[in-house]
């Protein structure tokens, strides 16, 4: 009990220092730029607590359950036990990690699926295209580009190959689908590729990506165990991309085919 509350003093004091800046260039800006005084300095101390609160529980929640979580799996999915082998220094193949890329597939396409922030875009976009591009169609494209982003950076990081090879291919993937796709429904996949690493699942993948790299051996933490999220953000938007061309394709009276 004492280490927690440690911890959490140290979180937030950490919180306040670095909240200190934004605090002070939002105040200085309204008094000595705008040169008004704060409406509601009552209601705008109390929400700065309020934030200041929030970030130090969610910073404690991080440390105490998901960055945990993230290692615990990724440690358990790498023991001789799981892998049927005999001990860590038998020699394995990329195809003995079978069950760390279907947990990685399955934990991102389970939370892109149910992003809220994703359902809000999905809806604008079957909104505004007159239900060309379905809202369910749009999300479980992206979830299904978030879940084989992680399951081929994990494979990145089982085998140990760079990083920028992938994404290399794939900004050229991307780039060769905006040629072809129509410009309203370039911006919605490119937010789509954002809007699925949010506050839960940042660190999460990335305590997966520092675990696996942890637990293979030969493998360094800080420089394998990094760039799930880069994957996580890149293969939604080649993912929404083709779901709009095949869209396009099957609808002959779509949007998307207007000048």
């Amino acid at each position: 009990m004492n280490e927690i509350l440690s911890q959490l003093g140290l979180n937030l004091f950490n919180t306040c220092r670095d909240f200190f800046p934004i605090a002070v260039v939002l105040i200085g800006f309204q008094f000595v730029v705008i040169r008004k005084p704060l409406t509601n300095p009552r209601k705008i101390i109390t929400g700065f607590i309020f934030v200041l609160l929030g970030l130090v529980f969610f910073l404690q929640g991080l440390d105490l359950a998901l960055f945990p979580i993230g290692k615990l799996m990724a440690s358990q999915l790498t023991t001789p036990e799981f892998l049927g082998t005999q001990s860590r220094d038998t020699t394995l193949t990329w195809l003995t990690y079978a069950g760390v890329y279907s947990f990685a597939a399955s934990i991102g396409f389970a939370a892109a699926l149910a992003e809220p922030s994703l359902l809000a875009v999905a809806l604008k976009a079957e909104q505004i295209s007159g239900g060309t591009i379905k809202a369910w169609g749009l999300r479980l494209a992206v979830a299904i580009g978030f879940g084989f982003g992680l399951a081929l950076g994990t494979f990145r990081i089982i085998t140990g190959t760079e990083l920028y090879i992938f994404i290399i291919i794939g900004f050229i993937i991307a780039i060769f689908q905006t040629l072809f796709a129509h410009k309203s429904i370039i911006g919605v996949a490119f937010d789509s590729g954002t809007v699925t690493t949010t506050l839960v699942t940042v660190p999460l993948v990335s305590a997966l990506g520092e675990g696996l790299a942890q637990a293979i051996p030969n493998r360094n933490p800080l420089l394998d165990g990094f760039g799930l999220l880069a994957f996580a953000s890149l293969f939604p938007v080649i993912a929404v991309l083709g779901y709009a061309q095949i869209a396009q394709w099957l609808s002959n009276h779509s949007f998307l085919s207007k000048p």
